[in-house]
């Protein structure tokens, strides 16, 4: 006889399987050419010199981002649509959390070349030119 605990218990690990596979399917779902649009951001510069998620210390004088899905090394191109100026970014960080609108989390130089600075936030279009080779 099933009690009720052991029956949701088997339960949760579905559960966490069925929202990894998602994950993992929406990820390897990105192709060169998809246009992503929302808001950015970019880092405090108290973040210079810490590590990032792909291992990486943030350095802000370079051209970097952060994005939830897209794999480490993808390379992309970031239109501030305010003014259309635009700045080519390599994914190396995870981010950004908490507002869902907001799509990507980028350097301070990558911001000052996109004229965003001032602003703090921005809407913008990322353009995906390059993903990394398959392992």
């Amino acid at each position: 006889m099933f009690r009720p605990i052991l029956k949701y218990g088997l339960l949760l690990p579905f559960l966490i399987t069925a929202q990894l596979v998602s994950v993992s399917a929406c990820a390897g779902s990105y192709k060169a050419g998809t246009t992503l649009t929302g808001i950015a951001a970019y880092y405090a510069d108290k973040l210079h010199g810490r590590a990032t998620a792909s291992g990486e210390l943030y350095d802000k004088t370079k051209l970097t981002a952060a994005h939830k899905t897209l794999p480490f090394g993808t390379t992309v191109k970031v239109t501030n649509v305010s003014n259309m100026k635009t700045v080519i970014v390599r994914v190396n960080d995870r981010g950004p959390f908490g507002d869902r609108k907001r799509i990507i989390d980028l350097s301070r130089e990558a911001a000052e070349r996109i004229d965003m600075i001032r602003q703090g936030i921005t809407e913008v279009e990322v353009e995906i030119l390059e993903l990394p080779a398959a392992k």
